[in-house]
C-alpha cells in the first residue's frame, strides 16, 4: 500500500508529502495538482523509456520529455488530450525508440494508463537528437 499525506501549510499553499520522503508544493508559488498529474506521466514514461533502451544497449545519453495536456470546460476538468513529446538524445536507432515508446505507452507506464482509462486521448511525437 503507497500512503501520503497533504498539509495546508498557509493561504493557498499545501505541501504533499509520502512516507519515504519526497515532497511537493500545491498551489501558491507551487506547482497545481493537475500540472503534478501531467509531469507525473512524463517521469513515469521517461523511466520506462531509458530503461528499456538501455536493456536493449541503445546507446542514450539524455532524454528530455515535453508535456502539454488539454482539459474539458466542464466540471470535473479532466484532461481530454495529452500530448507528450519524447527528445532523445544519443545515437539510438529511431525504430528501437518508437518501440521503447510504445511499450512505456501500451504496457508499463502506469500513470499513462490512468488518463487512457478516464477517456483521454494520449498522443506522442519523438525525435532523436545527435550530438
Amino acid at each position: 500500500m503507497i500512503t501520503g499525506k497533504v498539509r495546508w501549510i498557509g493561504n493557498e499553499k499545501f505541501e504533499a508529502s509520502v512516507e519515504e520522503g519526497g515532497k511537493i508544493i500545491f498551489g501558491e508559488k507551487g506547482i497545481s495538482p493537475m500540472r503534478t498529474l501531467l509531469l507525473a506521466v512524463a517521469g513515469c514514461t521517461a523511466i520506462d523509456v531509458v530503461m528499456i533502451l538501455q536493456k536493449m544497449r541503445e546507446p542514450i545519453k539524455d532524454l528530455e520529455i515535453e508535456i502539454s495536456g488539454e482539459r474539458r470546460e466542464e466540471h470535473p476538468r479532466i484532461y481530454k488530450k495529452v500530448h507528450i513529446h519524447y527528445k532523445i538524445y544519443g545515437d539510438v536507432k529511431p525504430e528501437k525508440a518508437k518501440r521503447a515508446i510504445e511499450l512505456s505507452q501500451n504496457k508499463y507506464c502506469s500513470a499513462s494508463a490512468h488518463l487512457k482509462l478516464s477517456g483521454t486521448e494520449v498522443a506522442y511525437t519523438f525525435e532523436i537528437i545527435n550530438e
